[in-house]
């Protein structure tokens, strides 16, 4: 892209022109003064940690021309300088500007909850794919676009300037439709204002990231706004509490919020359910009901959890009018998904399972999946990252709880600590096994406890190594180091002579 006149990279932006004037070409767009060219525009948003204003001169020298603030700030160079009221929101306006609204050109789905966003978008690439529908895919593993696959700078949902940047290659390749992840941060810090989406899909809601929304009401609220955002269907697990409060607030919405409200669930009363339900250790079969047809559905992961994930995306395909023979064909193609309910490795004796369950509510889940087809003993090895201190004692004391009440012996250890202090957080994960009279070992090298976990197991157990899933990385201090849990798994029975 040669540029943008200032001028229509405004539009739509209400701000006030501080200095310097609009007769000006911008070729680039920042808000990390390292990544400012010349011709740059850059925007100073303040973050959590580190506030964009002071990199403000580094900006200029590297060229940047026009600089869009918030916050009041002294410049006496020859730029242009514009102040808004929000400049993440402002970012979200100029990058979709900066590409030419490209979200106009998609079919664009939004994926959002606590726990089976990645799975969802994948059940809907398969089907579209299925259906001869090209789909690229965002989310928690990466950038689809092509067939190939890119990691996200952030962990879900990407920053607005990136997010619009890759709508704008999707739409540029000839891509048509597109499926994401919607994480709560990306929608309380505007990432996804200015997209145009078709369709938001609402999986559940159980305690996590309560470091940015302080409570449950708050983290509600973040995730409820994609629904305002849907134009044409917002699609919804009628059988999550969360799910009921967001039918009936949709019942309420505005006339100008038009979207079709498509439930689904198992237990009550829905568009979309699912009847004569068969869970084995490997797959899951059932029949799948929608407003227009019923067929056989089979599921090549294992768990109910699973049951309700693929009928978000029979939802999906139903609403986006897709037969139903392409949407069993796509769903049974879809053979696995690295970090869900993965199995790494597998003899007639041994078996051990790698998920992502970093909550209460999805260990739960990935348990009492596992635990009906365990000969013997059910290993659990699992870490908690959440906020420090009593925001994420819950977390650590229900993640804690869990595992005493449902695993057969827990190996506590890190997941990512980042910089706060792993022993203390296995302290707070021990005191709670604890108390409900469980076993655990605690092992502060994630590596180590992996290993423990293989040299311990018998013949018959099952391995459970929970929350990291499909990271290749562990995040310690400021330190990111190569993980790959697999690897580790297969080099520790291949060590002790277990194989």
């Amino acid at each position: 892209m040669i540029g943008m006149q200032l001028s229509d990279l405004l539009q739509g932006l209400t701000y006030e022109r501080i200095k310097g004037t609009l007769e000006r070409t911008v070729s680039h767009i920042a808000y990390d003064s390292r990544e400012v060219q010349a011709g740059s525009l850059f925007v100073a948003i303040t973050g959590f940690t580190v506030d964009g204003h002071r990199y403000i001169p580094d900006a200029i020298r590297r060229g940047a021309e026009v600089i869009l603030i918030e916050q009041p700030v002294a410049i006496a160079d020859d730029v242009t300088v514009l102040q808004v009221q929000d400049t993440r929101y402002a970012l979200a306006r100029l990058a979709a500007n900066f590409y030419n609204q490209p979200t106009d050109m998609l079919n664009l789905i939004g994926v959002t909850g606590t726990n089976g966003k990645t799975s969802i978008t994948y059940f809907v690439k398969s089907i579209f794919e299925q259906a001869h529908r090209s789909v690229g895919v965002i989310g928690t593993i990466g950038t689809l676009i092509g067939g190939q696959l890119r990691k996200n700078k952030n962990p879900t949902t990407p920053e607005a300037l990136e997010l619009q940047q890759i709508f704008h290659e999707m739409a540029d390749a000839g891509i048509m439709n597109c499926v994401m992840e919607v994480s709560s941060h990306a929608l309380s810090l505007d990432r996804v204002a200015c997209s145009r989406f078709r369709t938001a899909i609402f999986t559940n809601l159980t305690p996590d990231h309560l470091e940015l929304h302080r409570s449950m009401d708050e983290y509600y609220a973040a995730k409820a706004r994609l629904f305002k955002m849907a134009e044409d269907y917002n699609i919804v697990n009628i059988d999550d509490p969360y799910g009921r409060r967001l039918c009936e607030e949709a019942a309420n919405f505005p006339a100008n919020f038009p979207a079709r409200l498509i439930t689904y669930g198992i237990e009550q009363p829905a568009d979309v359910y699912a009847t004569e339900i068969e869970l084995t250790a490997d797959y899951t079969t059932y029949t799948a009901h929608t407003p227009a047809d019923s067929f056989p559905v089979k599921v090549q992961l294992p768990g109910l959890i699973y049951v309700y994930n693929s009928l978000a995306a029979i939802a999906c395909a139903y609403a986006n009018g897709i037969d139903p023979g392409d949407i069993q064909q796509g769903i049974e193609a879809v053979q696995g998904i690295q970090g869900r309910m993965e199995v790494v490795y597998q003899t007639d004796d041994y078996k051990v399972v790698v998920d992502f369950a970093h909550t209460e509510d999805s260990l739960e889940k990935a348990i009492t999946t596992l635990k009906p087809f365990t000969k013997g003993r059910l290993i659990v090895v699992f870490g908690v990252y959440a906020a420090p201190g009593e925001l994420g004692l819950s977390k650590r004391r229900g993640m804690g709880k869990v595992a005493a009440r449902l695993a057969d012996l827990s190996v506590v250890t890190t997941d990512n600590p980042k910089e706060q202090d792993p022993k203390a957080i296995i302290a707070d994960v021990a005191a709670a096994i604890e108390e409900e009279g469980g076993r655990y070992t605690a092992i502060v090298d994630r590596r180590e406890a992996i290993r423990h976990a293989v040299e311990i197991c018998r013949p018959g157990d099952v391995i459970l190594i929970a929350g990291k899933g499909h990271e290749r990385t562990q995040v310690i201090g400021k330190e990111e180091i190569p993980f790959h849990e697999a690897e580790i798994v297969r080099e520790a029975f291949q060590e002790l002579g277990k194989e």
